[in-house]
């Protein structure tokens, strides 16, 4: 029971770190469970992890989404430039999550069948490292407005992101600054459009639970889990923020590298 406790605040941490850190939290999952050989909790423990990682996003941008909800009831003529800003940037979260929604339905048979895949896990990590490091170099971005066009690619890049070692953040965020959007802005769109895909995720996971999972006793080890994802998530959060606004997403350009390519070797020696 110790091990099932410590195995899962471990993928807890994993999940807070990696849901926002552009590292693909799927891919170190999956890499986690191989090695934790931890299995058990399946889909009710995933659900938790990344209630936890929603918590914090949610806590993190409170302000943004109250001005959000505030801009679904004021309309006329007498709304001030924010409300106006933010029932655009609403829009386009609609329209990007829009865009995930189908193409993640439409294919979800066979991305699911990615999740065991260790050696594609690898190279997606590889793929992931590119897109950071190549994001760095951009310098025309200095857009302060999001366009359908663009939410309909960072759209498109978060229902590929779906596969294990592509970072959603890390995909989005990029996207965005190769729309030529200011880093900031880039950064907030992707948070913010995590918030309708993890719930999302979940709802979907939740037809997959059975009785007997619930009632299992085995409680704690998701709790613990779902707490230590949720500390863990909001730090990442500010963490990357501070980073992104100096580009310098490159650093996570050579962990992805070097995590995928042990990731690779272990597979094929195995």
């Amino acid at each position: 029971m110790l091990m099932h406790l410590i195995s899962a605040i471990i993928l807890g941490i994993t999940q807070g770190l990696t849901e926002f850190l552009p590292v693909s939290s799927s891919g170190h999952l999956v890499i986690f469970q191989h090695l934790l050989n931890f299995n058990q909790p399946g889909i009710l423990f995933d659900i938790t992890v990344h209630l936890g990682t929603l918590l914090a996003v949610l806590i993190y941008f409170r302000k943004d989404i109250y001005h959000l909800i505030l801009a679904i009831f004021i309309w006329g003529k007498g709304r001030s430039q924010e409300i106006r800003f933010y029932q655009q940037f609403l829009l386009y979260l609609l329209i990007a999550t829009g865009v995930t929604g189908i193409l993640g339905f439409a294919f979800k048979g066979i991305l699911e069948s990615f999740f065991s895949n260790l050696l594609l896990v690898g190279i997606m990590l590889l793929v992931t490292g590119l897109i950071l490091f190549i994001s760095d170099k951009i310098k025309k971005n200095d857009k302060e407005r999001l366009t359908v066009p663009a939410s309909l690619l960072i759209g498109l890049a978060q229902s590929i992101a779906i596969i294990p070692g592509i970072s959603r953040s890390g995909s989005t965020i990029a996207t965005g600054i190769f729309c030529g959007l200011k880093r900031e802005l880039a950064a907030r769109f992707s948070f913010l459009l995590s918030i309708p895909a993890i719930f999302g995720a979940g709802i979907l996971n939740l037809k997959d639970l059975s009785e007997e999972t619930i009632t299992n006793g085995v409680w704690l080890p998701y709790l613990l889990g779902g707490i230590a994802a949720a500390i863990v998530g909001y730090f990442s959060i500010a963490f990357l923020i501070s980073l992104i606004t100096r580009a310098k997403l490159s650093y996570f350009s050579y962990y992805c590298w070097i995590i995928g390519c042990l990731t690779i070797v272990i597979t094929l020696l195995k």
